[in-house]
Order: C-alpha cells, then structure tokens, then sequence
C-alpha cells in the first residue's frame, strides 16, 4: 500500500503472461515497464506442452524458464503453467487489476488472439517491445553462427544478412558429427523474407537512457563487502543466473564485468559471442543479484581494477579459464593478493549447450521460425488494412 495525502492508497496488482522462452533483455524491458505501471508485478509462465502446441519447442524448459523470470530484478511474484490464453478468472484469481503486453500480437494455433478477452473488458495495456531484439532472432543467429555480429566499426550492432551468410563453421561441424546428423545453413530471422514487423529484427540500437533505465543506479555502501565477477554472460541463461546468485552470497554489492566481443571471440574461438557487449550489458543488468556491470572489463583482473572498484573478492565458476595474451593467468593479481576464489553453483549449464540444443532439433526450430514469421506477417498485414479502412472510411 502507499500513501497519498494521509490516507492507504490501493496497491495496484500488473499481471503479465508468456513463454519467456530464452529470456532476454527485450522480455526484462517489457516487465520494467509494466512494473512501472502498478505497484507489484505478477508473472505468468506457459509450460512446455502449450508453447509446443501454439508456438513449437521451446528452447528452455518449463523449469528453467520459471527460474530465468523469478530472476529479472523487476518481479515480484512468478505464476507456473499460466493459461495461453489470459483470462478475467486468471486475472481475479491472483488480484491483478489489469495485464500488460507489448505492443507486437500473440496468437494461439487457431491465430486467435491470445488478449482478447482482457481487452474486450477494458483490463489490457500496452507497453512498447524492445526494437532489435526477439527469441525468434536469437534462435536465427544460433542457426547461422554468423560472425559478424562480434565486429567493431559499422558492422558492431548487425546481425548477418542473407547476402552474406557463409558456411556455418567448426561448432555445427562437431555437432554435426555427434548427432550424425546432416544440416544446411539456414536464413531465418534474418533474410530479406524474415518480414515480420515484431520478430524479424537485424540490430540492436544501444542508448544511454536504456542502461541507466536498467541500472540500480546505488553506489556501495562503506560497509559493504564487494565481490567481482567477470565473463562473457554470452546468451544469459540459467547457468549465468545460478553462478551470480551463489556469488552474490559472499558479499553484499557485486560488480559484474563484462568482456568485449574480440576480447570473447580471442579465448571462445569459433563465432562467438552470439550477443554483442551492449545486448550482453542489459541481460545481466537485468538480474536482480547484480548491482553494478563494468562495460568491456579487461580480460586480466588488474591492481588498477581491485582498488577503483574496492573488490574484496573475485570469483570464477567451474568453467575452464583461459590465459591471457602471452600465457598470463588472469587471476594472478587477485589470487597474490589472497582474493580469490572458485564458486560451485551446481549449474552446468554452458552457453555451447544452448547452442548444441538449437542445432540439435534445428529442423524443429527452423519450422518453429519459419510459421511463427508468416503468421505475425499475415497479421500485421490485415491490422494495417483494418487502419487504412478506418482513416478512408
């Protein structure tokens, strides 16, 4: 409850729903601004068995996906195996007053709306999605591998185009192997035919205004004890969210740095990372045990770095750690000055297995994509006719 002018002001219950399949920035910035519209923010999550029937696989599973949105520092409260389709009784049952949802469209396989009766009784807003970004692109750059997406210069925010696409390289070769298996290279999400206005998306456009609306903006408190993680926090997922949570126990503020996409390309090899710095920066923002993130950290943890960000501790998972330019340990300052330490958060998951789950079932995803794009189109299409009736009519 708040108060307004001395008296209890009604605490204002959002209700936001979906698959949040492969949560990422663009999701966090959907339920940031739904948060902003009411006092507490409730969550509901599809299980596997209807995303499978509306949308095909998705790439987390139900279990996982509960965690990744429990994780996003704007929730309060996360509903499992929410209905596809929000209802008034779904909205009463938890004591929401309203749902919110981007301003793209859902539909169930049917192609009905999956909002519409939320917004025939007046309980439904909308909030803007977030340009450059979707599970459907995401999905598409796993199924390419492109390379130039870890690029500086003009080409630092793009993803690649058809035009451009080359053979995807040794990481779908070693898979490939694995599954016996034989894969084509594959253009969707981002071909001159991916057209959808809400899912077939190139680049991402950075701003200011976007990390400090992510941001905590708090400075540490002198008593508190800070603790230092760095990495490439490539494809934000459960293993990232496990790891920063068990981090976060050994102190009170933790500083997250973030490498930069060469400096990431130069000790993972092959076509990563898959999400550029700035996509990369707003995921783990997003996580509600992160304070602070150090935009392109420099791979060796340095003196300079320790004493500026007053690090008590660093830690590292359980992940092999590869030595800097010139075989240097990057851990040696903060392992010499007694400050360092491994975690085990019992988490496993790497972003390769990500990646390995989407070329596995690659024909599956790509079918996935493929239906999901002609369905936005076609209704985007009949919404732009329906616009054009009223403004003639």
């Amino acid at each position: 409850m708040e108060q307004v002018n001395g008296s209890a002001q009604k605490e204002v219950r959002v209700w936001c729903d979906g698959c949040y399949d492969m949560v990422h920035f663009g999701h966090a910035n959907s339920l940031r601004q739904a948060k902003a519209l009411g006092h507490k923010l409730v969550v509901g999550i599809h299980n596997d068995a209807d995303i499978s029937k509306n949308k095909g696989p998705p790439v987390f599973t139900q279990e996982e996906r509960y965690k990744m949105v429990r994780g996003i520092k704007w929730v309060d409260e996360v509903v499992e195996d929410a209905p596809y389709v929000t209802t008034l009784e779904t909205l009463d049952k938890y004591n929401c007053d309203f749902c919110v949802h981007g301003d793209d469209i859902t539909l169930t396989a049917e192609g009905v709306d999956t909002y519409h009766l939320v917004k025939k009784a007046n309980r439904y807003k909308e909030v803007s999605r977030t340009a450059g970004v979707s599970t459907t692109d995401l999905v598409g750059r796993m199924l390419l591998m492109t390379r130039n997406h870890f690029k500086q210069g003009d080409d630092e925010y793009s993803v690649e185009k058809d035009e451009d696409i080359k053979t995807i390289d040794h990481l779908i070769k070693k898979i490939q192997n694995k599954l016996e298996t034989n894969t084509g290279s594959s253009k969707l999400g981002q071909d001159h035919s991916a057209r959808s206005p809400w899912t077939g998306c190139s680049q991402f456009l950075p701003t200011t205004q976007k990390i400090i609306q992510f941001s905590d903006g708090t400075p540490p408190k002198p008593t508190d004890k800070i603790v230092y993680v760095a990495g490439a926090f490539d494809l934000f997922h459960v293993g990232h969210l496990d790891f920063l949570e068990e981090a976060k126990k050994f102190g009170d503020y933790l500083i997250v740095g973030l490498h930069t996409d060469p400096v990431v390309n130069q000790y993972k090899g092959g076509n990563y990372p898959i999400m550029n710095l700035h996509e990369r920066v707003l995921s783990v923002l997003a996580c509600k045990y992160v304070n602070e993130v150090v935009i392109g950290a420099p791979y060796s943890v340095t003196k300079d770095l320790m004493e500026h960000f007053n690090v008590d501790l660093v830690c590292h998972g359980q992940t092999p750690i590869a030595t800097d330019i010139g075989n240097i340990d990057p851990y040696a300052v903060p392992k010499q000055m007694g400050k360092f330490m491994l975690i085990d958060s019992g988490n496993t998951i790497t972003t390769e297995d990500i990646v390995e789950r989407i070329i596995r079932h690659r024909l599956e995803f790509e079918d996935r994509n493929t239906k999901k794009e002609k369905k936005e189109i076609e209704v985007f299409e009949a919404m732009q006719r329906v616009k054009l009736a009223e403004k003639s009519g």
